[in-house]
């Protein structure tokens, strides 16, 4: 039971880790992007939208799937849908300097109605009963597990059972965390998040760094969405079934007190106290409720641990959520 407990809680988590992990990168530039669940929902449907045509071209015939293309398509498919929300986000932020935490909002409604104008319109091509479209042949190939796991027992299921996009998660997060905190182009990029008319100064392009930190952060948060639905979902799709998870990602974002390594560790807890209100059913729907909050209450704690102490290093971007205009440098 402990095992399985940690599995499914691996499993809750590694959409939140694409999310925090994204947004970090994003507010390391200085911009507060609160379309991160309209960002994670649009990445969803794009997948979804990509794997939908495939298996339609190939008649739903699992045989004549190629299994690379079967993820290679949704893949790239939900990549190009949420950098494309990030290319407006920047578009709207950086080139027109609106309101970041309006645009972020917009972005968010946004992402969640064109998903479910997209979801319901497929459900109404495929003359569904349920309000549902499953696709389980692609579903199948993103969640193959190595043919040795079963073998090792706990070791394997613990370590060894989980989808590739589980694996890649972790890879992301430790990669942004090197190249933030070990290259220059990470410290140009943490310069230009916390003090932009200097690092404009020293000749680095604040324009170049925020539309590329958005677009990556929100292609990279575009994967969870995806990684939602083939894994945890198992490739069903269903209107507004993605739930908070967007917000639970800009928690963690300073739950990880803006460190992606801290990120990986906390998906994984946020995810175990999900979980957790499956194993309390006998103690009633208000005590239910209640351990749906513990991720918030978590992170609430943790925000005011670190304000208290007040090290620079456990704060965000100085210019976090602000506006760089050039003419008042």
């Amino acid at each position: 039971m402990i095992i399985q407990f940690i599995c499914r809680a691996i499993l809750l988590g590694v959409p939140l880790l694409y999310g925090s992990t994204g947004e970090i990168v994003t507010e390391k530039s200085g911009h507060l992007n609160l379309g991160i669940p309209g960002i994670m929902y649009t990445g969803a449907i794009s997948g979804v939208v990509g794997s939908f045509i495939y298996e339609n071209a190939c008649g739903n015939d699992l045989s004549r799937m190629n299994p690379l293309l079967a993820v290679l398509i949704p893949l790239l498919c939900a990549i190009a849908g949420a950098t494309l929300m990030g290319l407006i986000y920047s578009f709207l932020t950086v080139t027109l300097h609106a309101n970041q935490n309006v645009t972020g909002l917009a972005l968010t409604t946004l992402g969640i109605g064109l998903g479910n104008f997209l979801g319901a319109s497929l459900i109404n091509i495929t003359k569904s009963e349920l309000p549902s479209i499953a696709l389980t042949k692609t579903s199948s190939f993103f969640s193959a597990k190595l043919p040795f796991a079963d073998n090792l027992g706990w070791f394997g299921e613990l370590f060894l059972s989980h989808d590739f996009l589980t694996y890649l998660a972790i890879i992301i997060a430790l990669v942004v965390s090197f190249v933030l905190n070990r290259t220059r182009v990470g410290l140009n990029l943490r310069s230009v998040g916390e003090n932009p008319a200097t690092a404009d100064a020293a000749g680095i392009n604040v324009i170049k760094y925020r539309y590329l930190a958005t677009c990556i952060g929100s292609a990279i948060a575009g994967l969870g969405g995806l990684q939602y639905v083939m894994a945890y979902a198992t490739g069903v799709w269903s209107n507004n079934a993605f739930g908070d998870r967007g917000w639970m990602a800009i928690a963690l974002v300073i739950f990880a007190l803006w460190k992606p390594s801290m990120a990986i560790v906390g998906s994984f807890l946020f995810g175990a106290l999900c979980n957790a209100n499956n194993y309390i059913q006998g103690l009633g729907t208000e005590t239910q409720e209640l351990f749906k909050m513990l991720p918030y209450v978590v992170t609430i704690v943790v925000l005011i641990i670190t304000s208290m102490r007040k090290k620079r290093e456990h704060q965000p971007p100085a210019n976090l959520g602000l506006n760089y205009f050039r003419e008042e440098r």
